[in-house]
């Protein structure tokens, strides 16, 4: 099988820049082009073997470079564009960013269902917070109560984070009823129990020294049972980021979660 042909769409961030060594150390992989929107010129590999196109339109970089594969690590306003644009040509999207609404997910998906391209999306490409959440999904049907507390640096720009958010849907659903929830006879600081989805209360902690963290916490009479995953660098979505790279040339319709690629 020839290589894949891959652009990273947000180079210059902090994913981006993972996400570029990554595909350099892979040799089913080949990293051909990168945008972002101070780029300009040319982009120096990481490993060293040479510079690729580096451009602010993904248009542009899509047209001279003819990708295989997009990866996405944005922000929401741009991710949208970037993802509609790339299926039109028919470059399959590998998406990062969360924060999309129902009406946004549905469109990629009419549209790749049109054109026949694959796409991906995770809220969390890290193997481990996967496992978290499959195991959470099957502690949810056994207790009446659970929150989620989940932790990032401080930039992030969502709270609460995707992870958090799919995770309190699913356990929700896998429990197939809301969690009971207990709140306050008096609450002297407003939203001091988190954020409440369907009585999971939800909370987001933002500080520097911390990347990507959660903790699923079940109580029931006398007990509690904790599920926690830590990210420690960005180097720890990369597996999964390259799996979903490779698996998405197979697909051709949207696929959200890499529990599906994993065959949980």
């Amino acid at each position: 099988m020839s290589e894949i042909r891959v652009i990273i769409h947000g180079a210059a961030g902090r994913m981006g820049v993972e996400v570029l060594r990554a595909v350099c150390a892979d040799p089913g992989l080949v990293a051909v082009g990168a945008v972002d929107v101070t780029a300009g010129g040319d982009l120096a590999l990481p490993d060293g073997s040479g510079l690729i196109p580096f451009s602010s339109d993904v248009a542009d970089i899509i047209n001279r470079t003819k990708p295989d594969v997009m990866v996405d690590f944005t922000t929401h306003a741009v991710t949208m564009p970037a993802v509609l644009s790339a299926i039109q040509n028919g470059v399959r999207p590998v998406i990062g960013t969360t924060g999309q609404s129902a009406q946004e997910m549905d469109e990629i998906a009419a549209l790749c269902e049109q054109t026949g391209t694959g796409a991906f999306m995770a809220p969390n490409f890290s193997l481990g917070a996967v496992m978290m959440m499959h195991l959470s999904k099957i502690a949810a049907k056994y207790f009446d109560y659970a929150e989620i507390i989940e932790l990032h640096h401080e930039k992030k720009l969502d709270s609460p984070s995707g992870t958090a958010m799919l995770t309190a849907k699913d356990i929700v659903e896998s429990r197939g009823k809301p969690f009971l929830h207990t709140d306050s006879e008096k609450e002297t600081l407003d939203g001091a129990r988190g954020g409440n989805y369907e009585g999971v209360s939800v909370h987001s902690v933002r500080l520097p020294g911390y990347l990507a963290h959660q903790e699923v916490i079940f109580g029931s009479l006398g007990q509690t049972l904790k599920i926690r995953h830590d990210s420690i660098n960005r180097e720890s979505f990369m597996p999964g980021v390259v799996l979903a790279v490779k698996e998405v040339m197979k697909l051709d319709s949207l696929i959200i979660g890499l529990d599906k690629l994993l065959g949980l």
